[in-house]
């Protein structure tokens, strides 16, 4: 999440080099980390650019998007049924555990997810005061060219409209115009292209990970809506002939991302909106047990959403204030820091924001063709020891700080001995370790006491 914005927008800003980003490679444009962009270049002018606040600003400023969005469903439920119906919807969406997880994080998904719902509140459902086709057409443009996926859910929506719309012509060139055409810096790239061939045509995206074609149906949606998914069936039963169409996006959007191999629950989040309408027309028609199950909705969520948001995965969070520290120290030009976890584990500059020497593993997909391409990443993890002392072959060379999971510990241990380095912290991470991915971080410094953190 931190290398589709927030680095992005601390290099535009601040000129620390995080390294490679997917914007600079056309598959994404700039407009989406031009937003915190706009945030840091205010605080860096007020004098205010302290490294707490270019962490927490931008997450205050997408949980308030996230606010309104959801007032925005709350109204728009409230216009289209009434004001029972719309806290029901409501509730339901508060109380989901992936809303939660997701909201205030800086992804393009989760800014491609509050558009859909602004956009959603402006589409011409029939019964809705609110309707306004040049509204809604503008919001979506803006979604597709912040993420140009944003466009799937939309293809059954937009198709309903324009065959009921009597306006046709200016719908069609309003929405194309606004659509296709995403700035990048000095040159205008088409990104909605770049982003096609990449992820569809190439299938490059396998290159982090592949998942069987029915995972969004036995896993992805499952497990996103959590235990919204009985209220979700029931309210699709349930729920007048006009939202059948949203139910449509739903099923199309599962469909047509279930094609690539390469898969994520984050890619499906723009449509749980959608599926937070039918779970409140559900939760209102229980009556009797109205009560019982709003309970158990909000219990049933709880969890998840406290350690999900709070515990799950913190390390990759928390070791950044450990080298952040060596920006206060008097030795910082001789600090050297190598985060030696798979690529974009940890963010980097924007959340340390001094000229630190860093480096992390490289994993840049491959454009040019190469059946046989490696990343630095699974060249290092193929025999860590062998890559180390072939990289680090000069003691002048060697990093003074070394981060890495646990797992990893055991085997590098006579590199670490070898050239005097000393675990220096230890930061829990998660309670499922699997792969890679250790249950806790270690920091190892070079030629210094045991510090116990």
């Amino acid at each position: 999440e931190y290398w589709q914005a927030l680095e992005v927008a601390h290099r535009m800003v601040f000129r620390y080099p995080p390294g490679a980003c997917t914007a600079q490679r056309g598959l994404r444009g700039y407009s989406y980390p031009l937003i915190f962009a706009s945030i840091y270049k205010a605080l860096q002018l007020l004098a205010q650019d302290d490294v707490r606040l270019l962490i927490w600003v931008p997450r205050l400023a997408q949980a308030v998007l996230a606010a309104f969005a959801d007032v925005k469903l709350y109204s728009l439920v409230q216009h289209l049924e009434n004001a029972e119906t719309a806290k029901c919807v409501y509730f339901c969406q508060l109380c989901s555990w992936f809303t939660w997880y997701s909201c205030t994080r800086t992804l393009t998904n989760t800014m491609e997810t509050l558009l859909t719902i602004f956009a959603l509140s402006y589409y011409p459902i029939k019964g809705s005061k609110m309707g306004s086709s040049c509204k809604y057409l503008a919001l979506v443009a803006l979604a597709i060219v912040i993420r140009p996926t944003a466009v799937i859910p939309w293809i059954p929506l937009v198709c309903s409209h324009f065959l009921q719309e009597q306006r046709k012509l200016l719908v069609f060139t309003l929405d194309l115009y606004l659509t296709f055409c995403s700035p990048q810096i000095s040159q205008w790239v088409l990104v909605q292209l770049n982003f096609l061939k990449f992820n569809v045509l190439q299938n490059l995206g396998t290159f982090y990970g592949s998942h069987p074609w029915h995972w969004y149906f036995t896993q992805g949606l499952p497990v996103i809506l959590g235990t919204h998914l009985p209220f979700f069936i029931h309210g699709c039963v349930l729920a007048a002939k006009r939202y059948r169409i949203l139910l449509v996006a739903v099923i199309w959007t599962v469909l047509v991302y279930s094609v690539p191999s390469h898969k994520e629950f984050r890619f499906i989040y723009p449509i749980l909106p959608f599926c937070m309408v039918f779970c409140g027309y559900s939760l209102k028609h229980l009556k009797a047990w109205k009560k019982s199950a709003a309970s158990f909705l909000l219990l049933s969520n709880l969890f998840p959403a406290l350690y999900t948001g709070l515990i799950h995965q913190r390390g990759a969070l928390d070791v950044m204030s450990h080298i952040q520290q060596l920006c206060n120290n008097s030795d910082q030009s001789q600090a050297f820091v190598f985060i030696m976890m798979p690529c974009h584990s940890t963010p980097f500059y924007s959340h340390v924001h001094c000229p630190l020497k860093m480096r992390f593993l490289q994993c840049p997909p491959d454009l040019t063709g190469n059946k046989s391409y490696i990343d630095e990443a699974d060249v290092f993890y193929s025999n860590p020891l062998g890559w180390l002392n072939k990289e680090f072959y000069n003691d002048t060379l060697l990093p003074s700080h070394l981060i890495f999971f646990s797992v990893l510990e055991q085997e590098i241990s006579s590199f670490l001995a070898s050239k005097g380095y000393e675990k220096t912290a230890t930061v829990f991470h998660t309670h499922v370790p699997q792969g890679r991915v250790g249950s806790h971080i270690y920091v190892y410094r070079k030629g210094t006491e045991m510090i116990h953190n």
